[in-house]
């Protein structure tokens, strides 16, 4: 399996609940590396921005209004399939599905409270690191 890199961002709900330790942990155990992390407080116009994929579907104001609510934490992770690495560590995206011991099961408040977001394919997550980090800012 070749070393990739995928986008990871910890959600205002997590980082309200001072959760993001707890779900940094999470990820290196599982062998992910964090090569650039910030924490950040998204404007309207740039989560506009990167959930814009989303525009035309009836959840798209409220996680724009939920992911300008408070902080995030938006980091590169990097291992061994890191995409799918890391959405198995997070979970299904609906926190009555995911399989126990993962970060949506154990921290997520709902489906759109779910704690996390994670890039779900290699071009995906070149757009999502790329809309965040400079290539400088990772450091592998």
């Amino acid at each position: 399996m070749a070393v990739e890199r995928t986008l990871s961002i910890i959600k205002p709900d997590a980082t309200r609940r001072n959760l993001t330790g707890a779900i940094v942990d999470r990820f290196e155990k599982a062998g992910l590396r964090v090569v650039a992390q910030r924490r950040i407080r998204l404007s309207k116009d740039q989560a506009e921005a990167f959930y814009g994929v989303h525009r035309e579907r009836p959840f798209y104001n409220g996680l724009v209004a939920f992911m300008t609510s408070g902080p995030v934490v938006v980091q590169v992770l990097e291992g061994e399939g890191a995409i799918a690495k890391n959405r198995e560590v997070m979970g299904a995206t609906n926190p009555a599905n995911a399989a126990a011991g993962t970060i949506r099961k154990d921290f997520a408040e709902n489906i759109e409270a779910n704690s996390v977001h994670g890039s779900d394919a290699p071009e995906t997550a070149a757009n999502e690191i790329s809309f965040f980090f400079s290539g400088l800012e990772i450091v592998g």
